[in-house]
């Protein structure tokens, strides 16, 4: 028995009550037997999208998806996606089926779908549909495509891609013939929507899992984000490294929180490291310059996967600037905080400790970033002078000295560096009078 939220239940027995079969289908069904609260809930029914449309009249219903038999129903404030029975023709623009058949029986629409956990369907009048053995792989922790795997991933190849992301999200194994199957087939990620594929990678790149999806579907990822092949087996030959860049940054990405921006910096961070590689005398290696052409990566693998400019900006920040040193002195620290923002320090520091879990060498280097943390929490407790809103002159006060036009900016600039490095307090007429003496000595 699968608890169904009220208004599921209700679109359920008024389908019923019209004559209608119809049933929870897909994640829904696959989360409630986990003992998981599914994130939304899908239906199913033998009617078609117009009969849907008549047995809810009166509600607010969307008709955005009817080309393709789907409908959004919202009863009491839920939005629930009713699907007629359909069978798929081929993706060939890699977003949507080209054609849509519609179909009568629920078995016949199961067995359109990706994997047998998704395959399954509850009903409130007939219990659980189960013509694939979803249950049994559900218990058993296993990844199935549903009949002939070549035939699922030739359907939809942004199936391969999911199946790594549901490796990540549930840490279930693939089974051995699904896994050859997506290996097959790979090729099929190259037709599919930008869009889907990174929808996909950064599902698989926030899942519990996801260290293990890293290494047992690296080629998988790769074809669709072939920017990591490099990395993959790369000895760094380094004392600040015990692994090679690919592990060293699957375990950066295992440290980081579950947060698209954060896991995709850590993925990437790296990315320029094998273009950068050198060995000196001593044998040892060294990648000068490896953030700006990671940075460089990110960029050109976010534009090819049609990223959002907020994701993006943020992951091409947190990459370009994850070696660039905080400072272990006060000094150091409040330029850093003045230069960066409080926001974006605490995340660089996020990162760069996500960066020594992932480097597994030196404990030294962790105890040097928690001093870092130490210094920005007690530079931000004394409310230090950080920017031009903190210093206790402003503008104003420089065009009555006498300054005018861009010498009132610079010299704003000036003080503001003066009182972040200590060399000046931030008091009002000692600020003054060294902006006097500098448009003294500036004449």
């Amino acid at each position: 028995m699968i608890a169904l939220p009220a208004a599921v239940r209700t679109a359920i027995d008024r389908l019923e009550a019209a004559g209608y079969p119809a049933w929870a289908v897909g994640g829904c069904v696959r989360d409630s037997l986990r003992g998981l609260p599914p994130h939304d809930w899908d239906l199913t029914t033998a009617a078609r999208p117009e009969a849907v449309c008549a047995v809810f009249a009166g509600e607010r219903v969307l008709e955005t998806g009817i080309r393709h038999g789907t409908v959004t129903v919202l009863l009491d404030g839920m939005p629930l996606e009713i699907t007629t029975y359909r069978a798929e023709g081929a993706y060939s623009d890699g977003r949507r089926p080209d054609r849509v058949i519609f179909i009568d029986r629920i078995e016949d629409d199961l067995a359109r779908r990706d994997f047998t956990v998704n395959a399954m369907a509850y009903s409130p009048v007939r219990g659980l549909c189960d013509p694939f053995g979803g249950r049994a792989d559900l218990e058993r922790g296993l990844l199935r495509a549903v009949g002939d795997p070549d035939a699922r991933f030739t359907e939809d190849g942004l199936r391969i891609l999911r199946g790594a992301r549901f490796e990540s999200k549930t840490g279930f194994s693939i089974e051995p013939e699904t896994a050859r199957a997506m290996r097959r087939q790979l090729a099929r990620l190259d037709g599919v929507a930008a869009e889907r594929v990174f929808t996909e990678l950064t599902g698989l790149l926030t899942g519990r899992w996801v260290g293990r999806a890293l290494r047992t579907e690296r080629d998988v990822i790769a074809r669709a984000l072939p920017e990591v092949t490099p990395m993959f087996g790369l000895c760094q030959h380094n004392p600040h490294h015990r692994y090679d860049v690919w592990e060293h940054t699957v375990r950066a990405v295992e440290a980081a929180p579950a947060e698209p921006a954060l896991r995709w910096a850590m993925l990437l961070h790296d990315s320029g490291k094998p273009a950068c590689y050198t060995i000196d005398s001593k044998g040892v290696g060294h990648f000068k310059g490896h953030p700006a052409v990671s940075r460089a990566l990110a960029e050109q693998a976010f534009e090819r996967l049609r990223a959002g400019h907020a994701l993006r900006d943020e992951v091409l920040d947190l990459v370009e600037l994850h070696d660039y040193p905080l400072g272990q002195d006060e000094k150091t620290v409040r330029r850093r905080l003045a230069r960066l923002g409080e926001a974006r320090v605490r995340r660089l520091l996020l990162v760069k400790k996500c960066d020594c879990t992932g480097q597994d060498t030196y404990d030294v280097h962790l105890a040097e970033l928690q001093q870092t943390e130490r210094l920005v929490n007690a530079v931000l407790a004394a409310d230090a002078c950080l920017s031009l809103r903190d210093l206790a002159i402003s503008g104003r006060d420089l065009t009555a000295l006498g300054l005018h036009g861009r010498a009132v900016g610079e010299t704003l600039r000036w003080l503001l560096a003066q009182v972040v490095d200590g060399a000046l307090p931030n008091d009002p007429e000692t600020l003054r009078g060294a902006a006097a003496q500098r448009k003294e000595e500036r004449l």
